[in-house]
């Protein structure tokens, strides 16, 4: 299964990661450029990686995430989250057309809740993810 993940990242990196993951780091710059929304921009470069080689990991709400990070959620909503999982979803119709594509239409689709609202979560591997903890 790890050889099988490894093929699907870089054939993911090179087609969809890649360009996905521009968006998130350029996120990330407006938000360190504007100083009090740094928070916001450590998120967006943790998404970026998670981006860049999502097979084989997936991400879970981080114990002890409370009133701080939905609020900070909504706050993304509205200024990144939307534009982040707008892109994501458009990415995914046409990878959805080709049977070779399907997985990685997959990836893009599950890919837009951690765009919507990355505060309070972390990226892990799926089998920490799925009980390892």
């Amino acid at each position: 299964m790890k050889l099988f993940n490894l093929l699907l990242n870089i054939l993911w990196l090179v087609f969809c990661g890649l360009w996905m993951a521009i968006g998130y780091v350029i996120a990330a710059l407006i938000c360190f450029v504007l100083i009090i929304t740094i928070p916001f921009g450590i998120a967006s470069l943790r998404i970026a990686g998670f981006v860049l080689w999502p097979f084989g990991r997936t991400t879970v709400e981080r114990p002890g995430a409370g009133a701080g990070s939905f609020v900070g959620n909504v706050i993304w909503v509205v200024f990144a989250g939307w534009w982040l999982a707008l892109a994501h979803l458009i990415t995914s119709i046409p990878l959805f057309l080709s049977i070779i594509g399907i997985p990685f239409g997959w990836a893009n689709l599950k890919l837009i809740p951690v765009s919507l609202m990355p505060l309070g979560r972390e990226v892990v591997s799926t089998d920490q993810g799925f009980g390892g903890r």
